[in-house]
């Protein structure tokens, strides 16, 4: 059967990319290996789907950290709200939640899912479900097609590739695109996973105290072999049986992953700032005055509420305090110790869990390799790439998600141009 259009993987760009398509009036397969389409977008932002994210432009590529600037060409023709637009014109109203999130107002991300499917349907646009694709035919430096396993053989003018990167493979993401990537000679960079929690050895960790204890904005840095921040994220995390998680620690784990990397160091130490807004001599002062208005009190009472209390006890420990120690008699330098392990408290981790439990892949088809406007193979005719097998990655907030549709609209939309133009 011969397609101008065949685009592969049902994800947010795939989906987006045969939209586009569609719109230029050219012939569009959609062909996904699983039963459901959009199933990333079904399960993202917790279900509830954060479509996009309203701050500005230049906002949105710095929290994209993994080349988010090649994506400035692309946001010149479409944009976050351009995204939001689109939506709302296909009858799903959206609503603006902390830092720029966007949601549909029912919280449901099926909703999201439907209304994409009812314009694929309107655009005529043919679904191949279940049908894992065995390769992408190229011919005299062009694309031809493609080949499913089942041995069925469809013709096109352009393929887009869609089919996102390694990272949670339950949605149907397990890396098929490298391999017909490099066969049409593009660079795959290393991959990696981002957006991961991080595995530590610390006495702390292995014995499970803080195991489940969560800590409200926190700062959180990845510091280099000479104890300079890398990067510092201030948001929740939580401790867990195997080391950190939380959002503080998702967005901090891409550049443990580059800093283990670039230094060959077999960990890396993270500091933790618990009361971000006060300084150290502030907190040694507040402990100072509770003491004196309560100078009989066993120091782990005199404090309650300064700290949530497993973390309180577990630093008054480390600043050798007893708790059951009354204030007046604790030395000085051991409440000043305690002042700057609320400020500084520095851990080691090892690693990350691997990319499969990622919820994005770093790495990728090398963004050199791409014509940023079109999202056009610059070494194969009529290649097409969107999402996340590109080498794009950016935080959890709707940020990778508008990476996804403004890549797919671009892809789909200027590949169904090409096949015009021939």
């Amino acid at each position: 059967m011969n397609e101008n259009v065949i685009i592969i993987g049902g994800g947010p760009s795939g989906l987006m990319a045969a939209i586009a398509a569609g719109e230029q009036g050219a012939k569009v397969l959609l062909i996904d290996k699983g039963e459901k389409l959009g199933r990333k977008l079904a399960i993202s932002g917790g279900g509830r789907c954060n479509v996009t994210n309203r701050l500005t432009i230049d906002e949105i590529i710095k929290h994209i950290p993994g080349n988010g600037r090649f994506l400035y060409s692309a946001f010149s023709e479409f944009n976050n709200e351009d995204i939001i637009a689109f939506f709302e014109n296909l009858g799903v109203e959206l609503k603006e939640e902390d830092h720029g999130r966007m949601f549909p107002v029912n919280n449901k991300a099926q909703s999201v899912v439907d209304a994409l499917l009812d314009r694929l349907k309107e655009l005529n646009v043919t679904i191949y479900k279940n049908s894992p694709v065995q390769d992408v035919l190229y011919e005299n430096g062009r694309t031809s097609g493609v080949i499913l396993k089942n041995g069925q053989t469809f013709t096109a003018d352009a393929v887009v590739i869609a089919v996102g990167g390694k990272s949670v493979p339950q949605t149907g993401s397990t890396g098929d695109g490298y391999a017909w990537a490099e066969k049409a000679g593009h660079t795959i960079t290393e991959l990696f996973p981002t957006e991961v929690p991080l595995l530590s050895h610390e006495h702390f960790i292995k014995s499970k105290e803080l195991q489940g204890l969560s800590l409200r904005d926190v700062s959180l840095s990845v510091l280099n072999p000479k104890g300079k921040a890398l990067i510092t994220h201030k948001m929740d995390m939580i401790f867990t049986h195997f080391g950190v998680s939380g959002p503080a620690v998702l967005r901090c784990s891409q550049f443990v992953v580059k800093a283990l990397k670039k230094f060959k160091t077999p960990t890396i130490t993270m500091k933790l700032d618990v009361l971000p807004e006060r300084n150290q001599e502030d907190i040694f002062q507040e402990v100072m005055k509770c003491i004196k208005t309560d100078p009989k009190k066993a120091i782990k009472n005199t404090l309650k509420g300064l700290l949530p209390e497993r973390y309180l006890h577990f630093l008054l420990e480390k600043s050798g305090i007893d708790l059951q120690e009354q204030g007046t008699v604790i030395a000085h330098d051991k409440i000043r110790r305690f002042a700057e392990l609320c400020k500084d408290f520095q851990f080691t981790v090892y690693g990350t869990q691997p990319l499969e439990k990622a919820f994005v892949t770093g790495g990728g088809v090398s963004i050199k390799e791409i014509h940023p406007k079109e999202m056009a193979s610059k070494v194969m005719d009529g290649l097409y790439f969107c999402g996340e097998i590109l080498d794009i990655h950016g935080y959890t907030g709707g940020y990778n998600i508008t990476s996804a549709l403004v890549t797919g609209k671009l892809a789909g939309q200027n590949a169904a141009i090409y096949s015009k133009s021939l």
